[in-house]
C-alpha cells in the first residue's frame, strides 16, 4: 500500500472523568462544542456552529487557525444514526482538503460507554485516511480532548 491510498479508519479510545451524559453534551451542545473543539492553536466561532443531533440532521462549524485566520477548515457532517447519551454516526464529503480525493467521504463513529465512577469511555472511528493524514488527524483530537478534558473538569 502506498502512503496516498485512503485506506486507513483512525480508531482513538479515551477515558474522560465526567459522565457520559455531560461527554455526550460536549459534542452536541453548540455552546459547548465551539469551546473544546479543535487542535490547540484553532478555535471554533460560536456563530458558525449549528447541531442537529437527529437521524438525517447535522453538525457543522467552521475550525479557524488562530495565528492565520484567513486559514479556515469548514466541517458540514450528516447524521446517520444518533442514540442520545450513546451514539453518533455521521459522514461527510470532503472538498479543496489536502491529502484527499475531491468528494471523498470521511465516516464517523463515536461511542460513549459508561465507565463507573462517573467516568466515560470514548471511542472515536474514522475514515478512511491516508497514513500520512491519519497520524494528522489523531494528533489532532489528541489536542482537542486536551481541551475537552478542561472543559469537562469545570
Amino acid at each position: 500500500m502506498s502512503e496516498t491510498e485512503v485506506t486507513e479508519t483512525l480508531v482513538i479510545t479515551r477515558i474522560f472523568d465526567a459522565p457520559r451524559e455531560l461527554v455526550y453534551r460536549a459534542f452536541t451542545d453548540p455552546d459547548q462544542l465551539a469551546r473544546w473543539f479543535g487542535p490547540v492553536g484553532f478555535s471554533v466561532p460560536r456563530e458558525t456552529v449549528s447541531v442537529d443531533a437527529r437521524v438525517g440532521g447535522h453538525q457543522r462549524f467552521v475550525m479557524v487557525n488562530d495565528a492565520d485566520p484567513s486559514f479556515s477548515s469548514p466541517v458540514d457532517a450528516t447524521f446517520t444514526e444518533v442514540v442520545e447519551n450513546e451514539l453518533l454516526v455521521g459522514h461527510e464529503e470532503v472538498h479543496g482538503v489536502p491529502g484527499f480525493p475531491d468528494g471523498a467521504r470521511l465516516e464517523m463513529r463515536i461511542e460513549f460507554h459508561d465507565e463507573g465512577d462517573d467516568k466515560t469511555r470514548l471511542v472515536l472511528c474514522q475514515g478512511p485516511y491516508t497514513r500520512e493524514v491519519e497520524a494528522g488527524a489523531r494528533e489532532g483530537w489528541g489536542s482537542s480532548f486536551g481541551k475537552l478534558d478542561a472543559l469537562l473538569a469545570r
